[in-house]
């Protein structure tokens, strides 16, 4: 079974790279759920837009900005991810000490990237 990947800040427009990372999930048989500010669907993927206690989250690939981030940190770290990736626009330092502090792996990397070099 493939790893299950959470897009954090998915949205519904198609010229979003979150848009285009859930495209890209799904087509590479990943398991996908995401979560944004509007209800609607995605290569087949429902967005949630109330926060669920998901579980066995590999990544948490992040598409908020570091002002928007701050809401969400004991929520993203109480679902435990082996990851979070921080694509561009998203670095946080802040935020990386937190994720260090609860023993969760992350990186400042592009996921469309990670996943067109077969790296993710």
């Amino acid at each position: 079974m493939s790893k299950k990947t959470l897009v954090f800040g998915a949205s519904l427009k198609p010229n979003r790279y979150s848009n285009f990372v859930i495209q890209k999930l799904v087509n590479k048989g990943f398991r996908v759920l995401a979560f944004g500010l509007r209800a609607g669907e995605v290569a087949g993927i429902n967005i949630d837009v109330e926060l669920r206690q998901y579980t066995d989250i590999n990544t948490v690939t992040l598409y908020l900005n570091p002002k928007q981030q701050r809401y969400y940190y004991d929520y993203l770290v109480s679902l435990k991810p082996k990851r979070v990736i921080f694509n561009p626009g998203t670095e946080n330092p802040g935020f990386y000490k937190i994720l260090k502090e609860n023993n969760i792996d992350f990186e400042a990397a592009c996921t469309l990237v990670l996943l067109s070099t077969n790296q993710y």
